[in-house]
């Protein structure tokens, strides 16, 4: 391996790290808009102050469609092309504009499933280590949670004092990745 391909994974990963972390706090902030989040939560007020200052002026140009806030999956998608753009520029292939929107889709829904797996784990960690106690960010995982855990849970109710429903939901999601996601991957680097 020569030291300019070092570089270039250092790169990618720095720019995959922090565009990252903000497109989570942007998504974290559509969904808990979508779920109707309590945003006097402290971890909800953090995501919002994060989130504003792109958002605010991108309101003015991005209507929201109803109880969808546009403007968020607007920016969601262009920080995804952006970061997509730059990851290729890092690794020296010239893409084309609809494979970078084509991966940068299925690169937002499979950051979106993986943060529903992820939140859902710590449901269930949460679960064995204290039950019932409450905590503010345990709190808005579960109102994040709760639209996809609702439609488990009355499938599958608990048995025997033993909730499996999680375990449907982790199943669904990852077959959701593996049957949408990486089509659509295939897809856009096809068009790359």
């Amino acid at each position: 391996m020569s030291g300019g391909s070092y570089f270039a994974n250092a790169g990618v990963f720095l720019i995959d790290t922090m565009f990252g972390i903000y497109i989570l706090a942007v998504m974290l902030r559509f969904f808990l808009q979508l779920v109707r989040a309590d945003f006097y939560n402290p971890l909800c007020q953090a995501i919002v102050t994060v989130t504003n200052p792109p958002l605010k002026p991108l309101r003015r140009i991005v209507p929201p469609m109803g109880k969808i806030d546009t403007s968020s999956i607007v920016l969601l998608l262009l920080l995804q092309i952006i970061s997509s753009y730059l990851v290729f520029f890092f690794l020296g292939v010239g893409p084309n504009f609809a494979g970078v929107l084509i991966s940068a889709v299925a690169e937002l829904i499979n950051k979106a499933i993986y943060l529903f797996i992820f939140a859902i784990v710590i449901q269930i960690v949460v679960s064995w280590i204290s039950p019932g106690t409450y905590n503010p960010i345990i709190g808005v995982i579960d109102t994040l949670t709760a639209p996809i855990m609702r439609p488990a849970r009355n499938a599958l109710p608990p048995m025997g004092g033993i909730d499996l429903s999680p375990m449907l939901v982790i199943i669904g999601l990852t077959l959701s990745a593996m049957l949408v996601v990486a089509p659509l991957r295939d897809l856009g680097r096809s068009l790359l």
